[in-house]
């Protein structure tokens, strides 16, 4: 029986806390997982033969239409899929370069404490101070009291006497000494078998050394930065691309005569609204980065206010501690709404729904939205919860791994069947479609066709990335509602 189609290679370590996909998943996958344009040649026959197939189903459209589609295609096919994978790589080199570099800083910071103590030793002693017979003779003093001592210092030096033992161990801490030195370059050796003098040297040419090492990587790691950053924005310029294009082909749906044709469009022109889901995610995180940083900056300036004037008045510190209180009850509690029934019956109901963002109850039962996302980022899991808030339709906090959202969902008062539905959780058992045999998958349906759905998800090795996939014969599936 037919149920995926594979059109390029999917990433066997795609894991997500809830689902790992493997080599065995067959399906039309757009994203991270693909972004190797055409690793093989069995994959470009593949690419080749999904073209042609895409061809056919658009036979009789007029040219032009017909090459703006597969234009569209290729973007998200193969083009995002490319620009996704060298964003990562440059990405991933840039963080490589930045810890190189910080590791190297951190390194010539710990050369000059140690070059500064120094200095204050030599300032105190000497520079020809020996810092070995001095840590012998320590241990003697330290250690040569009563009996016990005594008694090991025979057995291991045969020694009678302080003296005889401070001798002994400071012989064998020459003949160390000597040994170490012929064995290593004295200007690396910065252990106490050189006296201070040597010592000195060697740490300031380490310095010099760390110095240049320093300057090289930070300019490595900015150049490595920049790369990123540009990687990203050919990336975003692409979604773009497609987002445009996916405007321009909506608007010309009606010149379009054969069903077929019209879901081969309808097709390409989800998989472009999929991965503009990036885009949108990108813009969200850089606000939220934004706001928080705002947020600690305020906090900031708002402590250094508070501490100059809490000698003023302490009942007006008061009164600001109760208003703080106020607002934040006030912000808490308005997350706790929804539509109690929102009028769907059975399978009709419309998308968007009417379940307000972290609403604990909705269309007639508890939503188990206790704790808003609790799942962790990037996981299936994670995105199937944000999809479906930006739906308005209801999901919970701890509804388990991808193959537990069914019974979970069930359980809390949902309808669940085998009827696909545009915004329905699809929750896939281990093993269905490639899905993890531990933990199974969780993903959304975005389009439902005459034999098959278009789905979005995400996995832990996607790194937060969305990606669409084409999944045949849907009724073999559970599907989360309302």
């Amino acid at each position: 029986m037919k149920q995926t189609k594979r059109v390029k290679a999917v990433s066997a370590g795609m894991l997500c806390a809830t689902m790992a996909f493997t080599g065995g998943i067959v399906a039309t996958t757009t994203g991270a997982q693909t972004a190797q344009a055409v690793s093989s040649y069995s994959e470009y026959q593949q690419t080749l033969a999904s073209s042609d197939a895409l061809k056919a189903q658009l036979a009789g459209v007029n040219s032009a239409l017909q090459n703006k589609i597969l234009e569209l295609n290729d973007l998200v096919e193969n083009q995002i899929p490319a620009a996704q994978k060298a964003a990562d790589a440059a990405a991933d080199a840039a963080e490589s370069a930045k810890q190189q570099a910080d590791a190297t800083a951190d390194r010539l910071d710990a050369a000059k404490k140690d070059k500064s103590d120094l200095e204050a030793k030599i300032a105190e002693t000497g520079e020809n101070y020996d810092d070995a017979k001095a840590a012998v003779a320590q241990l003697a003093r330290s250690s040569f009291h009563g009996s016990d001592a005594s008694d090991v210092m025979d057995v291991v030096t045969n020694a009678k006497t302080t003296s005889e033992f401070v001798d002994k161990m400071q012989s064998e801490a020459a003949v160390t000494r000597s040994e170490t030195e012929a064995a290593n370059d004295a200007a690396t050796t910065l252990s106490d078998s050189m006296n201070r003098k040597q010592r000195l040297e060697a740490i300031e040419q380490q310095i010099t050394v760390l110095k240049q090492q320093t300057a090289d990587q930070a300019a490595a790691a900015q150049q490595a930065s920049a790369d990123a950053s540009a990687k990203q924005t050919s990336l975003n310029t692409l979604r773009e691309q497609g987002s445009a294009q996916q405007a321009s082909l909506e608007s010309q749906q009606s010149s379009l005569k054969t069903a077929a044709a019209k879901e081969a469009a309808q097709a390409v022109m989800m998989k472009a609204q999929i991965d503009a889901y990036n885009l949108q995610l990108q813009k969200q995180r850089a606000a939220a980065a934004a706001n928080a940083a705002a947020a600690a900056a305020q906090g900031q300036s708002t402590k250094a206010s508070s501490s100059t004037s809490s000698s003023s008045s302490s009942s007006s510190s008061s009164k600001g501690s109760s208003s703080s209180s106020g607002s934040s009850s006030s912000s808490g509690g308005s997350s706790s709404g929804g539509s109690s029934s929102g009028g769907a019956s059975g399978m009709n109901y419309s998308v968007p729904g009417s379940c307000a963002p972290g609403s604990t109850y909705c269309y007639g039962h508890a939503t188990g939205n206790t704790n808003g996302n609790a799942y962790p980022w990037s996981q299936c899991t994670w995105w199937a919860y944000i999809r479906r808030q930006q739906l308005n339709l209801p999901v919970g906090s701890y509804l388990g791994n991808g193959q537990d959202w069914a019974n979970s969902a069930r359980a809390l008062g949902y309808l669940v069947n085998h009827t696909p539905h545009v915004g329905a959780a699809i929750s896939l058992r281990g093993g269905q479609l490639g899905a993890n045999a531990k933990y199974g998958h969780v993903a959304i349906v975005e389009q439902v066709n005459s034999n098959s759905i278009i789905i979005s998800e995400t996995g832990a090795s996607l790194q937060g990335t969305i990606v669409s996939r084409t999944i045949y014969n849907p009724g073999l599936y559970w599907y989360v509602h309302y």
